[in-house]
């Protein structure tokens, strides 16, 4: 399938609720647990999506339109997260992430991009040149990526609880993706 920019805003308008609803006024036992060690628990990842709103997707798409490949994308801390956010009750994470994400979205719509704009090239520091349009569809999937780690992550915490229904479970079975 080809990049299509409205379906993009419309799944990176959803990934907050889908989140608020799968994480709100759960117990800190399911949000602060992970996978093992070096793993993320699920509002470390809620964070995660945060510190990315704030200096990743958005920031990089501006790059791309003012700059295009003569100045590289600044390289992403992954773990940024891990020393800012980390004491903030996940009721506020999740409401910070919707507030980014609607924010970050409004500002996509007025940039009023076209095949032209989503043509253009940028360069990341690792993968080297994309197009806007790559960076949107990348955008998509790193939200669709940590709903599935988030997915893996509270199921992990009823793996010995299903007993020997764990063997046709296959979330149970998926290497972990955090760190």
């Amino acid at each position: 399938m080809e990049h299509n920019l409205d379906q993009t805003m419309a799944l990176l308008g959803r990934t907050p609720a889908v989140f608020n609803t799968l994480l709100r006024d759960l117990s800190a036992e399911w949000t602060e647990s992970n996978e093992g060690d070096g793993t993320w628990s699920a509002k470390q990842v809620v964070a995660h999506l945060i510190h990315c709103e704030r200096v990743d997707w958005l920031a990089r798409a501006k790059r791309i339109l003012e700059f295009g490949e003569s100045k590289a994308f600044d390289p992403l801390d992954r773990a940024a997260h891990l020393k800012t956010n980390s004491d903030a009750p996940l009721p506020e994470l999740l409401d910070e992430f919707a507030r980014l994400r609607a924010s970050n979205l409004e500002a996509l719509r007025g940039m009023r991009l076209g095949p032209e704009e989503l043509g253009l090239k940028g360069k990341h520091p690792a993968l080297g040149s994309l197009t806007l349009a790559e960076l949107l569809a990348a955008w998509t999937v790193h939200d669709m990526t940590h709903l599935h780690q988030v997915s893996r992550i509270l199921a992990v915490q009823y793996r010995e609880a299903c007993g020997p229904f764990s063997a046709y479970l296959g979330v149970l079975k998926c290497d972990g993706h955090s760190g």
